[in-house]
């Protein structure tokens, strides 16, 4: 069955693709536009212990894009105001440092009040061990499959060759 009938059919609720976010650089974009394809979702911050992720988190992107696999990157001040600059400078820093290819969004909160709905939906589909429905720290990531449910929460010191077993597994 071809993925756009599977999503007609499936409950909307059910899956990512309801869902539509701002691109770093300012365009609206819906999540329709990842149907198909396994998507690894991530909080980042650019002034982390765990920044250097990035790295890791590119050369999996690199390794699989052709495979319908991307990340997608949300930049949140959430943790110790760890990513203080604006969509511009988070930008330049990704590029300049670690040559990021993936998406990046505009900043965000993954937590709270001010929680952006795909972060709501994805910490109620899958909450975190003990600490429920929010986020612990920068670099949790969420595996969603081909047809946008999400299916694993990773924490943030989850190593890229731990999530890439998972990858392979959907394809």
């Amino acid at each position: 069955m071809p993925t756009y009938i599977v999503w007609k059919i499936m409950n909307k609720k059910n899956n990512i693709y309801g869902f539509s976010v701002e691109r770093i650089t300012g365009e609206f974009v819906s999540l329709e536009e990842f149907m198909g394809k396994i998507v690894l979702v991530v909080n980042t911050a650019s002034s982390c212990t765990l920044t250097r992720q990035y790295e890791a988190l590119e050369n999996l992107y690199e390794k699989y894009k052709d495979k319908d696999f991307v990340i997608l990157g949300f930049p949140c001040n959430q943790f110790a105001g760890q990513e203080s600059g604006d969509n511009s400078e988070i930008k330049q820093f990704c590029d300049l440092r670690f040559n990021i290819t993936f998406p990046l969004f505009s900043k965000i909160d993954v937590n709270g009040k001010n929680a952006h709905p795909l972060y709501k939906f994805l910490n109620t589909a899958l909450p975190g061990f003990l600490i429920g429905k929010r986020i612990l720290w920068n670099f949790t990531k969420f595996l969603v499959d081909k047809n946008g449910v999400p299916i694993k929460r990773y924490g943030p010191i989850a190593k890229a060759e731990t999530i890439e077993k998972d990858i392979i597994d959907l394809f």
